[in-house]
């Protein structure tokens, strides 16, 4: 298994890139959370990487971080869900949200990440939920206290509201937070997004 690149960034798009390691150009297919992260082509780059082997074809996967390459392994080893899939889930969805909806059963803010429907939200929370309890997961993602399911379903909707208009899920993600601080518990994601957008 090939557990990391680290060599020059020489290409870049959303869904992957091409690593230049000693001469040799590796394609990696990469999560925009993982896109948000990287420096301009010609520099230094160093990704955690999935090596995909079918019948036909050697695919990488490559992530910024721990924790994304490890919810990835988690998701792959979920019938029905593909590399392809769990790409769009770290896409979607930071892991931290990501973990906090399926702890708290939020079968709306799943469905909502790009081909997820519901049946596949369900079928998630039935596989994960038991998993991350059982890791001590509830804890770590701060469940209480926080924002309640209405106030972080809004957040979620927010976030992915922002990112379809073009914004980095990043820059979307703070500036929901901080217009989340400035409204109340009620607020909605069309109010969210209003507001996150004076910042943006």
């Amino acid at each position: 298994m090939i557990a990391y690149l680290a060599g020059t960034l020489a290409e870049k798009s959303p869904g992957s890139v091409v690593v230049d390691v000693h001469g040799m150009g590796y394609r990696v297919a990469i999560p925009l959370s993982t896109y948000e992260k990287l420096g301009e082509t010609g520099s230094a780059i160093k990704l955690l990487t999935y090596l995909s082997v079918r019948e036909n074809a050697f695919d990488l996967f490559g992530f910024s971080s721990a924790s994304e390459r490890d919810l990835f392994l988690r998701l792959i080893e979920i019938s029905g869900v593909g590399p392809r899939l769990a790409l769009n889930v770290l896409s979607g969805m930071e892991p931290m949200l990501f973990r906090r909806a399926v702890l708290t059963g939020d079968v709306k803010a799943l469905s909502r990440i790009p081909g997820v429907g519901r049946k596949t939200a369900e079928r998630l929370l039935m596989e994960l939920s038991e998993a991350f309890r059982g890791s001590g997961e509830l804890a770590a993602v701060g469940t209480t206290p926080g924002p309640g399911k209405d106030a972080a379903d809004a957040q979620t909707e927010a976030v992915l509201a922002l990112v379809n208009l073009g914004f980095r899920h990043a820059d979307a993600a703070q500036a929901v937070r901080s217009a989340a601080e400035r409204q109340n518990t009620s607020a909605t994601p069309e109010s969210l997004v209003k507001e996150a957008l004076r910042s943006l």
